[in-house]
Parts: structure tokens; C-alpha cells; sequence
């Protein structure tokens, strides 16, 4: 009987794997997004980096038969078993993607790290922050924020996010990490203090 299971790839080699797979007849689900540069051009990329999915039954093809492809790492295992996954999980999988390719990909962002942005929505609406990296996908972005007196890192959907050119006060911008005093001149000879 013929069931899902998911295979782990290198980095960046999910469409090689998935090339040579098909040739070799194996039913493939890669799954992809479309996504935008800061220049505006929409190209796909894998949804899960370096994770596919096979449809294969296991009496006439084990997975020890894909040991060899180029690019590929391993299939997942749990327990020494390889991972299946439900039917229904793909099927929704794919459904969610053509939802959101359908919509246009997800939404691009001309965010770089070190911008001061204005979160619009959400828990931490009304918060400043700084712009700190884009997570995959681009859906979402890490955003540094000063909570408690502390400097976290919160995940943030780019759409609940506004550049704003200058912080509106110094503590709303990065704090400055505070330096802890020397407590030694250098090969362990302590400070004294008078």
C-alpha cells in the first residue's frame, strides 16, 4: 500500500532530489510558495526547506533505494521508523499553498535589518522596535523589542509592521547594552579599588 513519507534533502537541493526522483517514476510532492524580492520579482521556493514528500509503497520500493540520490540526506525516521504522514495532512498542505498562491504569494517586504518599525497589530501593537531578519517564509519577520528592561526577540506577521523614520523617544530605540566594569588588568591581576 502506497503511503506519504517525508524526505530530508541538503540545503538547497530540494528540486534536484525532486528531479530525480520523478524520472525514476516515484510520485513527488515538493511543496512551494511564491515569494517576492525587495525588487518585486515573484519566484517559488520550497515552503519546508530541505524536506519533500514520496508516495511509494515500501514492499516494492524501500526507502533504501533512494539512499544514493544526489542531494539527499536521509528519510525522516521516528524510532528507527521512517515517518509517514496522513494523506488528509497533504491534501490540506496543498490546499492551504493554493490558497496562498492563489492570494499572490506571501507578502513582500522592503524591511532591512536595523530599520526602526511600529508594530500596528497583534499583542505588541503600538510597541517600537527594531526590524532584525525575516523568518522562512516570509510571512513573518523577528523584530527586537525592549521588554522589561530586556532586548527580545518577537516574530512578528510583516503585515502588522510600519517603518517609521526616527524612534519617537531615545528609550523606545535599542538600548545599549550596559558594559560590566573590569574587574581584572589582564592575566588575572584584580583591580583594586580605593
Amino acid at each position: 500500500m502506497k503511503k506519504w513519507y517525508v524526505l530530508y534533502t541538503k540545503p538547497n537541493a530540494e528540486y534536484q532530489v525532486a528531479n530525480v526522483l520523478r524520472q525514476q517514476q516515484v510520485e513527488v510532492f515538493l511543496p512551494e510558495v511564491t515569494t517576492a524580492n525587495t525588487q518585486g520579482e515573484k519566484k517559488k521556493r520550497p515552503f519546508f526547506p530541505t524536506y519533500l514528500f514520496v508516495r511509494v509503497d515500501l514492499e516494492d520500493a524501500p526507502l533504501s533505494t533512494f539512499r544514493w540520490t544526489p542531494g539527499l540526506r536521509n528519510p525522516v525516521r521516528f524510532d528507527g521508523q521512517p515517518a509517514t504522514v496522513p494523506s488528509k495532512i497533504i491534501a490540506f498542505i496543498q490546499q492551504r499553498l493554493a490558497d496562498i498562491n492563489g492570494n499572490g504569494g506571501f507578502p513582500s517586504h522592503s524591511f532591512q535589518a536595523g530599520d526602526t518599525v511600529k508594530i500596528t497589530d497583534g499583542p505588541f501593537e503600538g510597541m517600537i522596535g527594531i526590524f532584525d531578519d525575516s523568518t522562512s517564509p516570509a510571512e513573518r519577520v523577528r523584530v527586537l523589542l525592549t521588554i522589561l528592561g530586556n532586548v527580545n526577540r518577537a516574530s512578528i506577521p510583516v503585515n502588522a509592521l510600519e517603518k517609521i523614520s526616527t524612534p519617537a523617544s531615545p528609550t523606545e530605540a535599542m538600548p545599549q547594552t550596559r558594559k560590566r566594569p573590569r574587574r581584572t588588568r589582564g592575566r588575572g591581576r584584580r583591580i583594586s579599588k580605593k
